[in-house]
């Protein structure tokens, strides 16, 4: 008998070359991962036709029949190959464009077959080309169903014959050599409360469902364990850093915190920036590790909560560290924080990839004698020899652009780990947030600060170029600045640059000299030169930004009030909402231009349709969830927590709630899952702890 960890080359039919393509195309080694490789869709094969009872419907039917007569036809390209199928009402025919030869000798006159395909028809009549065909006697025997399972595929498959068929078969035999008994993950009774059938039944029917409620019941049971045992994993993981993992404490609210609340404090705090900061306090005060999530749109105020947050780590004599993505975006972190302290003793470095040799030592020197006070930068932070004094917290800019691997560097900084506060302006759907990040406790700053206004966004065609460029005219001569955004598609550096070039070249006969000045910045250009025409745009001596998306994050002039984006179809949504919030800086009213050609795509539209109807980073991130599903949305650092076999975190929100409450209960009531009646649950979450490697308090 086979077991469930063998290898697939035990099942009839898998040779190691098979083998080497299901592991390489759809990660199939063992044959526990082919039962796990589910159907994505079936065909439903519960009707039986009779041939009187057809219409012209284009639709597939299921009709048992006998072949009478078989007869080849010349055409203009060889032969085709035509049967007369019967039944006791009538008769059609089966027709084949390809292999004739081959099928004539294979196909049985006067035998019961069960066929299957699609309906043509033509005066009258009917056809069915290319029939899937099983002798009845074939079909009664086999594990069949009415309802027929598709799994997923790929070209690689299907052009090495691994058709779905092939897949199915597979599956039948393993069935036929397994003939045991899947491992039940639940007790009796949660399987009771919570209405599920049996693992055994749920396997068999999600391959093989005997009727549409089985299916729907196998599925359920299927997806509600699948998202269980990750919501356990999660919140296992929250309790064991809440009761376990130590952090320092910052108990004194000082000097520092109360001389920039009372003097330097830019404006006062929306009751959303109060409350995260609330939470931030209550955190590190509690000597418990901290590892929070802070989400807020573009220009919420993050960096003000962020800059309080690192001035309670200097009050109780910590250092604090802001990471961020781009020498850009860090740059500008540090000319803002130092701008903010102004008149207060504290010290502040900038460090990235191009600060020289010397400024480097120096500043490695004064984090490890303590008297740098505030160190920001990009990945260079993260280098074995950048070593702190007393690193009391670490803020994370931008976390998805960051590995784990990385982010799990800032933890050997210290004896305990510093407090992590991960900060971010894509906002995170509600079921992305409890998937993803369901071990982080989540801040939302969920309101703009007072005299924001908001940003006005409009959909036009290319054929209204003009009409745009009459009112970036207008609105520069009011003294206001613009970008002008070009796509920027991996794949293709060099067409991108065209395109980038080709708009600057059309901008500039539009536009001027001496009358408009423009800036370009392309992810060609080296640092400084990119560093030299962004100041230029800072300071108001270019009334034009022409840009690729390097602008997405990190500039803020107040001034620029209008957004165009060229090809906006080319773009994601978060990533259109992103560079609209590159304007509405300061008190002006803001426009956003979307420019794209006729021709959309239905996805293209949703996402256009979504920009003009809605400022609110959510509702914008719900649709994108929608649109591109959560591994894309996660980019690659992200998605391992996501490789759900079954489950969909979009369309099955209720389960995920379902599954996460009963962790909850589950392990508030048992926190080791020592207790006799979840011994089955604590199995299989044994099992998964070994298997997925976790990172488990790394943010």
């Amino acid at each position: 008998m086979i077991k469930l960890s063998n290898p697939i080359t035990y099942i009839t039919g898998v040779t190691t070359t098979r083998a080497a393509l299901l592991k390489q195309e759809v990660g199939i080694r063992s044959c526990v991962d082919l039962f796990h490789f589910f159907p994505n869709r079936y065909i439903d094969k519960t009707q039986f036709y009779k041939i009187n009872q057809l219409h012209n419907s284009n639709a597939e039917v299921q009709i048992v029949g006998k072949i009478t007569q078989i007869r080849s036809v010349k055409q203009k390209q060889g032969t085709r190959l035509v049967a007369t199928f019967i039944d006791e009402t009538g008769s059609l025919e089966l027709v084949w464009f390809k292999g004739a030869k081959w099928l004539k000798d294979s196909l049985k006159v006067n035998k019961p077959y069960v066929v299957y395909g699609k309906l043509n028809a033509y005066n009258n009549s009917f056809s069915i080309p290319h029939p899937e065909m099983e002798l009845l006697t074939d079909y009664k025997k086999k594990v069949q169903t009415a309802m027929q399972p598709m799994y997923p595929s790929t070209e690689a498959l299907s052009k090495s014959g691994i058709t779905n068929k092939v897949i199915r078969t597979l599956i039948q035999n393993l069935f036929i050599q397994f003939d045991g008994k899947f491992q039940e993950s639940f007790s009796p009774t949660l399987i009771k409360e919570e209405q599920l059938i049996s693992k055994n039944d749920a396997i068999l029917n999600i391959h093989f469902p005997k009727s549409q409620e089985l299916l729907a019941k196998a599925q359920y049971r299927l997806k509600f364990e699948e998202l269980f045992f990750i919501q356990l994993q999660l919140i296992r993981k929250k309790i064991i850093r809440k009761s376990k993992l130590k952090g320092y404490q910052f108990e004194t609210v000082g000097e520092k915190f109360n001389s920039f609340y009372k003097n330097n404090l830019p404006f006062n705090l929306t009751n959303a920036q109060k409350r995260v900061l609330k939470e931030i306090r209550k955190d590190v005060a509690s000597g418990v590790h901290m590892n929070r999530l802070l989400q807020g749109d573009v220009g919420s105020g993050k960096t003000i909560v962020a800059l309080l947050s690192m001035l309670l780590a200097l009050d109780n004599g910590f250092q604090a560290a802001l990471i961020a993505p781009t020498e850009i975006l860090a740059a500008q972190h540090y000319k803002a924080i130092v701008e903010l302290l102004a008149g207060i003793n504290i010290n502040v470095e900038l460090l990235t990839g191009s600060v020289k040799v010397k400024k480097r030592r120096e500043i490695h020197q004064k984090l490890e004698d303590g008297t740098l006070h505030i160190l920001i930068g990009t990945h260079a932070l993260l280098e074995d020899k950048v070593i702190f004094k007393n690193l009391g917290i670490a803020i994370i800019d931008e976390q998805h652009r960051f590995g784990v691997a990385q982010r799990s560097k800032m933890w050997k900084k210290n004896a305990l780990p510093p407090h992590v506060l991960v900060m971010t302006a894509t906002p995170i759907p509600r079921t992305l947030a409890m998937s993803v990040y369901g071990d982080l406790d989540i801040s939302v700053i969920d309101e703009l600060p007072p005299g924001r206004k908001e940003v006005k966004t409009v959909h036009r065609y290319d054929s209204n170029r003009l009409a745009v460029f009459k009112f970036l005219k207008d609105e520069i001569a009011k003294g206001r600045q613009v970008y002008i955004v070009y796509p920027l598609i991996q794949e293709s550096a060099a067409m991108d640059y065209k395109d980038l070039m080709d708009g600057y070249e059309s901008i500039s006969r539009d536009f001027p000299m001496p009358e408009y000045q423009i800036s370009i910045v392309h992810g060609k250009m080296k640092p400084a030169d990119k560093e030299y025409e962004m100041q230029r745009f800072v300071k108001g001596e270019t009334q034009i930004m022409v840009a690729t998306t390097v602008i997405e994050v990190g500039v803020n002039v107040p001034n620029a009030s209008v957004m165009v984006i060229e090809s906006s179809e080319r773009f994601g949504l978060s990533q259109l909402h992103q560079l609209r919030g590159r304007v509405g800086r300061g008190a002006d009213q803001s426009y956003c231009i979307l420019l794209t050609d006729f021709k959309l795509s239905a996805d293209a539209k949703t996402r256009l349709k979504t920009m003009v109807g809605t400022s609110d980073g959510f509702k914008i991130a719900e649709v994108d969830l929608k649109l591109r599903g959560p591994g894309n949305i996660m980019g690659t650092q992200q998605s391992g927590v996501l490789n759900l076999k079954i489950a969909d975190i979009v369309k099955d929100t209720a389960v995920l709630t379902k599954a996460r409450n009963l962790a909850i209960d589950l392990l508030t009531d048992d926190p080791d899952l020592s207790k006799p009646e979840n011994k089955l649950i604590f199995n299989v979450f044994s099992e998964n702890q070994k298997s997925s490697g976790l990172w488990s308090n790394i943010s």
